[in-house]
């Protein structure tokens, strides 16, 4: 997601001022009067360019998630060797970037914003991409969808809790052991062919993932039909049906 802001201008500038000044004396540190000194400008620019503190917070998250986005997309393999270090390296990203960045961080988890809202679902739609290809090559144990809730609730809560124990008593183990217990938790130890596997989940999760978005080759109704079935049988885990 672009920046509205590309050049030197006065919104920059503030936002800018805004995340120096959170990101060195936390939220409380950001009051309009001290952002618009920090910039180089009257108070009344920050009402005027982004309504109130919340806007300009808004803002801030804004930016922060497009900063953010950047760097995955910079990093971001089409066709990865292997997509299971591919998530390694993806969650450990977003990791590091909680535990370097915290006040930035929480800021952008607690945005509600439609501009942080859409970088967001941007950020998600990488997340679910990788899930994806996980599913297609065979190494998916679990839904997407639940894969997807336990890749960004690890990562999260890794960072909450160490932000949340004194500095003194942080073990970086705790983060290694969380990223390979959501693999564990997300991934099988080998890659499956769906014929090698009874039942008929893995080879729906398999088809699912591997669904082109072609018009040529199903209409709209057609693919979403067909989503809705291999869904179904995607989380069908083989126990007989009474």
């Amino acid at each position: 997601m672009p920046l509205r802001d590309t050049t030197d201008s006065p919104r920059r500038r503030i936002i800018e001022a805004a995340i120096e000044l959170l990101e060195s004396g936390g939220p409380h540190a950001v009051s309009t009067r001290a952002v618009a000194a920090a910039a180089g400008m009257q108070p009344p620019a920050i009402y005027r360019h982004f309504g109130d503190k919340d806007g300009l917070l808004e803002a801030v998250a804004e930016h922060g998630y497009a900063q953010f986005l950047e760097s995955k997309r910079a990093q971001l393999d089409p066709a990865p060797e292997d997509p299971v270090e591919e998530l390694r390296r993806g969650w450990d990203m977003v990791v590091e970037f909680g535990v370097s960045r915290p006040e930035l961080f929480a800021v952008m988890n607690r945005a509600t914003g439609s501009a942080s809202d859409a970088a967001h679902r941007a950020g998600l739609e990488i997340l679910r991409g990788r899930v994806r290809r996980l599913a297609a090559a065979g190494w998916l144990r679990v839904d997407e969808e639940l894969a997807a809730q336990i890749i960004q609730a690890t990562g999260q809560g890794g960072v909450t809790t160490w932000h949340a124990t004194p500095a003194e008593r942080r073990n970086p183990e705790l983060l290694n052991v969380l990223r390979e217990s959501m693999v564990a938790a997300v991934t099988r130890a080998e890659p499956t062919l769906p014929a090698a596997e009874s039942g008929p989940a893995p080879a729906a999760r398999a088809l699912r993932a591997a669904l082109p978005d072609n018009p040529d080759l199903l209409s709209d109704a057609e693919q979403c039909l067909l989503r809705e079935w291999l869904t179904r049988l995607a989380a069908d885990d083989g126990t007989p049906q009474t």
